[in-house]
């Protein structure tokens, strides 16, 4: 139960950093991309549907991607300091 306490808070810990890193790195190279800040809300009218989508989608694959690296990196991490995969992980079929 302990184990499976302190793998729930490091998949926490490193999806919510990653989504937050990705994010900042995301708005920056928008930035410096197109020279204005991206869509606060891509689903208002006044964002035109051509700048929507682009951020909706740009803005969906960094985060997946850092979460999903993130994950990846705590479970070897956890993997390392116990033995073991986390109790999720270890039915995986590879």
């Amino acid at each position: 139960m302990a184990g499976s306490k302190v793998w729930s808070l490091m998949g926490l810990a490193a999806t919510v950093g990653a989504t937050i890193a990705a994010r900042k790195a995301l708005t920056t190279s928008w930035k410096v991309a197109t020279g204005k800040e991206p869509p606060q809300n891509p689903a208002h009218p006044d964002v035109s549907i051509k700048e929507a989508v682009a951020w909706a989608t740009v803005s969906g694959i960094a985060v997946g991607l850092a979460r999903m690296f993130a994950s990846r990196k705590a479970a070897d991490y956890y993997r390392k300091s116990t033995g073991h995969l986390p109790a999720n992980l270890e039915d995986v079929e590879v």
